[in-house]
């Protein structure tokens, strides 16, 4: 699953969701199983964006079984039983046959966990701390684990599509939500329809186990592997006290290591149920001719009678400030982060101005931070309005010679400058302009809206992407006021100080060229890309530079250089290559 990995790096890095600024027409058509369609034809082009929203992220899941969201991501590109087998009878014996022999490892495991509560053991993994009982199923297991990879056709699902002509396929867990997204040539659309209604009637969940230790590595070149990884990680749990929010997506690992087949299959039922999945088609299609396809492959879905349980548990008030000083392979750097609301409260368009007032290059945080007063390299602010819980949170890079705590006292001089100087008429304006100019152009790309439709109708319903500019376009600069005031004050907020931990060997390798042009974070966020590049085919290749290509003019400003040191990556890697092809 390492292309999935790239493509979900690169959707957090390059699309952070905005209000678009136009309306859309769009064909509402729900099956009497409560799957919702909605259909945007478009002629011209003769692709379809397509994709479809399981309303299901991390935020639904629990102590125990964090990360299993995203290990579905994985799972459901695993085939099914028409597809990714060569004997379908067999695979199913050996699946049941693995899920027997966990259950008695994990019952082995109970004494293992119980000595190392005990501290007569460091570790679980260590040979020398398992049970003569753990040794010996787990030889079994993997035996058995062997013996399914013999009867697997690896990749097939993608085979099928790329074979057809399809581009793009990938998917992406966020907190809130699961996406999965191809694009096809419009006159295999009914393959789609096929394709995607098998791998949700007929889910084997092969590999399951085996896929379980993928995703622990994902977590490891991610989060435990870059300078701030787990810090970021450890921040975050920091400012959420009660709300689910505060656990990663990917998962704990103590989790990832104990999820069960079974815990999957009772998750998949209620979450992956018809009722609670949408598509979106945007592309040169018949809708008509849709929705007969619809009724054909996804009517005969069964609806789930277990409906999936609200998020209950809610984050209590913070009541005083919480501080985290962090040592890092990274540049000074400070993060303030305050709680605000969810999408679409009434102060979340507001919240939502303040952000873009104080980001990108001709925003308030970096006139005077990086231009007038010269203590950051970088300075950005955004609100992050999350579908049960949002936040608010301003980052900074200090200049060498300057400190993180330096730069948090002149983020909040700049935050008092804004209450005592509200915003001219003029200058909000601009800044609504802005609004509307950027989502125009996000309209034009049938990806990107299929991506915006989807991720509406998992909040609080698609309509909104069209009634949501004019909340934008409604604010005033006493609004803007009014949130600062409610919001931004010292005991509501959370405050990281990350100081450059002393490197004695790394510092000293040489650095590529283009990395050497971007900062430690920036290069952090690269890395997981760069990790799997060498196993990245050209195909793929070309697949990521369209993507960026076609979205370079949506990527926030701050973001364009390391975009650019990306692509100059991925194409000196295609030309080596081409070159090896020759």
């Amino acid at each position: 699953m390492k292309r999935l990995i790239i493509s979900g790096v690169l959707m957090a890095i390059l699309f952070p969701l905005t209000l678009s600024a136009q309306k859309v027409q769009v064909e509402e058509y729900v099956l009497q199983n409560g799957m919702t369609f909605l259909l945007v034809p478009r002629r011209g082009d003769p692709n379809v964006a397509c994709g479809w929203i399981a309303k299901v992220g991390s935020v639904n899941e629990r102590p125990g079984i964090t990360g299993i969201s995203h290990l579905f991501e994985h799972m459901m590109f695993k085939g099914t039983h028409a597809i990714g087998t060569r004997d379908i009878e067999q695979d199913l014996r050996i699946i049941s046959r693995l899920d027997k022999v966990k259950s008695r490892l994990m019952n082995e495991e109970k004494e293992m966990i119980r000595r190392l509560r005990l501290g007569e053991i460091e570790n679980l993994t260590g040979p020398d701390n398992k049970t003569v009982g753990h040794k010996k199923l787990l030889e079994k297991f993997n035996g058995l684990l062997s013996a399914q990879k013999e009867l697997l056709i690896k990749n097939e699902f993608d085979r099928i599509y790329t074979t057809a002509g399809a581009s793009q396929m990938n998917a992406g867990t966020s907190q809130d939500f699961t996406i999965y997204y191809i694009n096809v040539p419009a006159n295999k659309l009914e393959l789609w329809f096929w394709m995607e209604s098998d791998r949700l009637s007929n889910p084997v969940f092969r590999e399951f186990y085996s896929e379980r230790d993928v995703v622990r590595e994902e977590r490891r070149l991610r989060t435990e592997s870059t300078p701030t990884g787990i810090f970021r990680e450890e921040f975050n749990s920091l400012f959420w006290t009660s709300h689910p929010y505060s656990w990663p997506v990917i998962g704990w690992p103590s989790d990832l290591e104990g999820i069960t087949r079974q815990e999957a299959l009772d998750y998949f039922s209620v979450n992956y149920a018809p009722n609670n999945l949408a598509v979106c088609l945007v592309g040169d299609f018949d809708s008509q001719e849709a929705r007969k396809l619809a009724e054909k492959y996804f009517g005969t879905l069964k609806r789930s009678s277990v409906l999936q349980p609200s998020v209950r548990t809610r984050e209590v008030e913070q009541m005083a400030e919480k501080r985290m000083i962090a040592y890092a392979e990274t540049n000074p750097e400070v993060e303030i982060r305050y709680h605000t609301v969810a999408d679409g409260h009434r102060d979340d368009a507001a919240l939502t101005v303040v952000g873009v007032v104080l980001s990108g290059r001709t925003g308030r945080l970096y006139k005077a931070l990086v231009d007038d007063q010269k203590l950051a390299n970088q300075a950005s602010a955004v609100q992050d309005s999350g579908k049960w819980a949002g936040s608010f949170s301003i980052t900074g890079i200090a200049k060498p010679g300057h400190t993180p705590e330096e730069l948090e006292q002149a983020i909040y001089r700049e935050l008092d400058r804004l209450r005592k100087n509200p915003l001219e008429d003029r200058e909000l304006q601009k800044i609504k302009n802005r609004f509307s100019a950027n989502e125009f152009r996000r309209m034009e790309n049938n990806f990107s809206l299929m991506f915006q439709l989807l991720i509406a109708e998992n909040n609080r319903g698609w309509k909104t992407f069209n009634t949501d500019p004019a909340r934008i376009q409604a604010v005033t600069s006493d609004d803007i006021l009014q949130v600062m005031e409610k919001y931004f004050k010292r005991e509501n907020r959370t405050v990281g100080i990350y100081y450059t931990k002393e490197i004695k060997d790394k510092e000293s390798e040489a650095l590529d060229p283009l990395l050497a042009k971007l900062s430690r974070q920036e290069r952090a966020a690269l890395q997981p890309i760069l990790v799997n590049l060498e196993k990245t085919s050209g195909e793929k290749i070309r697949e990521q530079l369209v993507q960026m290509n076609q979205a370079q003019k949506e990527i926030p400003e701050e973001k364009q250089r390391m975009l650019e040191v990306l692509k100059s990556l991925l194409e000196r890697r295609l030309k080596e290559l081409e070159e090896r092809e020759k």
